[in-house]
C-alpha cells in the first residue's frame, strides 16, 4: 500500500504552520539579550558611583580604593569586550532564524499546495524527504535561539557576579 499526498497532508500542514511561527522563536532569545544589556549598563553606572566614593578621606584609602575600582573596571571591560564580540553573533543568529523561517515556510507551503493538487497521487520518497527537510528549519531555528539565550544568560550571570564583587569590595 502506498501513501498518497492526501495521507501525508496533515504532516505538511503541521510543517507549514510551524515554519510560519518560526519568526516568534526570537522571543526565546530577545529577553535574555535585553537583560544582558541592561545588567551591563547597570554595572557601568554602579562602578561610576563607586569611583567617586566620598567616604574615603585619607590619601591611602583613596589610592587603595582607586586600585580596587581599577581592577573591577578592567574585569568589567574584559567581560564587555567578550560580550561585544558576541553581539555580532547574536544579531547574525537572529537574522539566520528569519532566513530559516522564510525558507522553511516557502518549502512547506509549496509542499502543501502540491499535496492539494495531487491529493490522491502516491507520494514518492523525494516528497517525504522534502517534508522532513521542512522540519529541519524548525529545529535549527530553535537551536540557534536557545543557544543565543543560553550564552546571553551566562554573560548576564558573570556580570551580576562582578556587580556582587563590586558591592563587597568597594
Amino acid at each position: 500500500m502506498s501513501i498518497s499526498w492526501g495521507d501525508f497532508q496533515a504532516i505538511i500542514q503541521l510543517s507549514a504552520g510551524l515554519n510560519v511561527a518560526i519568526l516568534s522563536f526570537v522571543d526565546i532569545s530577545i529577553p535574555a539579550i535585553k537583560e544582558r544589556r541592561r545588567v551591563f549598563t547597570k554595572a557601568r553606572q554602579e562602578l561610576d558611583i563607586y569611583r567617586t566614593n566620598p567616604h574615603k578621606i585619607t590619601t591611602e584609602d583613596k589610592e587603595a580604593h582607586a586600585g580596587m575600582v581599577g581592577e573591577i573596571d578592567r574585569q568589567l571591560f574584559d567581560l564587555w569586550r567578550n560580550t561585544s564580540e558576541f553581539e555580532t553573533v547574536e544579531d547574525s543568529m537572529i537574522k539566520t532564524t528569519g532566513v530559516f523561517g522564510f525558507i522553511g515556510a516557502i518549502l512547506s507551503i509549496s509542499l502543501l499546495w502540491y499535496s492539494g493538487l495531487h491529493y490522491d497521487d502516491p507520494i514518492r520518497i523525494i516528497g517525504e524527504i522534502l517534508t522532513l527537510l521542512s522540519f529541519f528549519s524548525l529545529a535549527a531555528a530553535f537551536f540557534i535561539n536557545f543557544l543565543t539565550a543560553s550564552k546571553a544568560t551566562q554573560y548576564t550571570k558573570r556580570c551580576n557576579d562582578l556587580r556582587q564583587k563590586m558591592r563587597q569590595k568597594l
